[in-house]
């Protein structure tokens, strides 16, 4: 169940919340049981089989942490660890990387070893992280202990179980053990306002712009040799399609959240405004950037062993980061980009400090800014690539190996495209150096208010910031705040018409960190 489409938002979720604040707060377990159940359902949805595996995966972590309180203090704990991190991985490892080495192995050696074809349980990744976690800080004694429905309902709580964010004990627990969970009309205000921004930002923004995007890496797929204009307009328009498909996703699920009373860390915070690679890495996917820094690269040694080891720790990091986007050398290939434009910085950095420089112009800011935005997207080719070969394609095609060339119909725009690239020395590449059926009327106005929109616009807890929408305090509020009052109501509520209109057209789009 996805939560833009409308058996969700018409059905399971008014399903949830009327059955939630119906049971009277007095009742404290018993609306812990309902929002548990709820969120089986939910899960169950997509494939009843798997609830086992998510029970089980529960059930076995819940064991471990109780194991290690019951033996804290003595050697025992770490094998303990050890063990309940091993099943974890292994679980994770079969479902999601067992085909992967299999198709790896086949290419290297030759051999014809049939793969195993496994369905990729939905969120494994997601509740195996969030549980690893917790047995860590079990382990760092930086964890109480909880009732198993507690745990449970932390570890199944549906607004963040499908693709995180990836939330920690501390932040989620103790908001409805230490406290009676009642109805708030401002926290369900609230919460709704968020949902709405969310579900327009993926209905409304990134499941158009993702025909752009799917029209021209599907193109370079079918070998064609991409115009230098389409290659930057194929990659442009993806970083809009993913921007705007994990910020709505994100909104929504601190929505869902809030409409319960519960309150999430912030996940997404306007990742293409960054200055830096590791500013980036500090906007996009928070959570998930925090797991990695503290159980992975910290526990490596982090910065405390050297430069060179530090570095050294970074590409590790990133390179298992990559590896947990997707089972595929192309996203292997993305992290070490990524750990590589992480050193460079980390190098570049440290160059400054011994030359005693302290660049704060905001020429250098706007320069770093673009030169970023410029290496993500080199790394989005890779990321929604297919093959090696399909990225290599666009990104000749992108520093001009096959050409300045651009589509004889671009001038289908009316901007004077055509024209203006003419006299730069573009060449007009006929059929069939270009994509056919590609319009460039509405689709180059789109990405271009979608640029316009992610630079310039507040996000949103930025703009709802006198709201308290997320678990830590915002960060450079807007200026204007969005009201909780009619016209913000009319603002947010008219848009709906056209969401109701894409339930009836068309069936709903997964969210890309579905796959993941």
């Amino acid at each position: 169940m996805i939560f833009s489409s409308w058996q969700f938002t018409l059905i399971f979720l008014p399903l949830a919340l009327l059955g939630f604040f119906v049971i009277p707060a007095r009742h404290d377990t018993a609306r812990k049981l309902w929002l548990t159940a709820a969120s089986l359902v939910f899960y169950g949805y997509w494939k009843v089989e798997y609830l086992s595996l998510i029970g089980f995966s529960v059930v076995i972590n819940y064991g471990v942490a109780e194991a290690m309180f019951r033996w804290h203090g003595r050697p025992a704990t770490r094998w303990i660890l050890t063990g309940g991190v091993a099943v974890n991985l292994l679980l994770l490892g079969y479902f999601k990387y067992a085909d992967f080495l299999i198709r790896t192995v086949n290419a290297v050696s030759g051999w014809e070893v049939s793969p195993l074809n496994l369905i990729l349980p939905l969120a494994i990744s997601f509740f195996t992280f969030t549980q690893i976690a917790y047995l860590g800080d079990v382990y760092r004694e930086q964890a109480r202990h909880y009732s198993f429905l507690d745990y449970s309902l932390f570890v199944v709580l549906f607004p963040h179980l499908i693709a995180g964010p990836i939330v920690r004990h501390w932040e989620i627990i103790p908001q409805y053990s230490q406290k009676t969970l009642r109805f708030s009309a401002a926290d369900f205000s609230t919460g709704l306002s968020i949902f709405l921004i969310g579900i327009y930002k993926k209905l409304l923004l990134a499941d158009p712009v993702s025909g752009v995007a799917n029209t021209v890496f599907d193109a370079a797929h079918r070998g064609i040799t991409l115009t230098w204009f389409d290659a930057w307009f194929g990659t442009v328009a993806y970083a809009m399609q993913i921007y705007f498909d994990f910020s709505g996703y994100s909104d929504m699920a601190i929505g869902l959240a809030r409409m319960f009373s519960i309150k999430f860390p912030c996940n997404f915070n306007s990742p293409y405004k960054a200055e830096s690679i590791a500013d980036f890495w500090k906007r996009w996917h928070i959570t998930l950037t925090r797991f990695f820094r503290e159980y992975l690269y910290f526990p490596l040694g982090g910065n405390r062993r050297g430069l060179i080891r530090q570095n050294f720790n970074i590409l590790l990091t990133m390179l298992a980061s990559g590896l947990w986007h997707g089972a595929g050398w192309t996203f292997v290939a993305w992290g070490a980009l990524h750990g590589i434009y992480l050193v460079i910085q980390n190098l570049w950095r440290v160059g400054l400090d011994r030359l005693g420089w302290r660049p704060v112009h905001w020429t250098y800011r706007i320069a770093a800014t673009g030169l970023t935005f410029l290496a993500v997207l080199a790394g989005w080719v890779l990321f929604r690539a297919n093959s090696f070969g399909q990225a290599r394609s666009i990104l000749a095609s992108m520093v001009g190996f096959h050409g300045f060339t651009v589509p004889y119909n671009i001038g289908e725009a009316r901007l004077g495209l055509g024209k203006l690239f003419s006299s730069l020395g573009a060449t007009l590449a006929p059929p069939p150096d270009c994509i056919e059926g590609l319009s460039y009327g509405w689709s180059i106005h789109g990405v271009a208010l979608l640029l316009l929109i992610v630079w310039f616009v507040p996000n949103t807890q930025q703009l709802l910031a006198s709201l308290s929408p997320i678990l830590e305090e915002v960060r450079q509020p807007a200026r204007r705040q969005f009201r909780l009052n009619l016209a913000g109501g009319l603002l947010l509520g008219l848009p709906a018409v056209m969401v109701i209109r894409s339930f009836m057209g068309s069936q709903a789009s997964p969210f890309l960190y579905f796959n993941f």
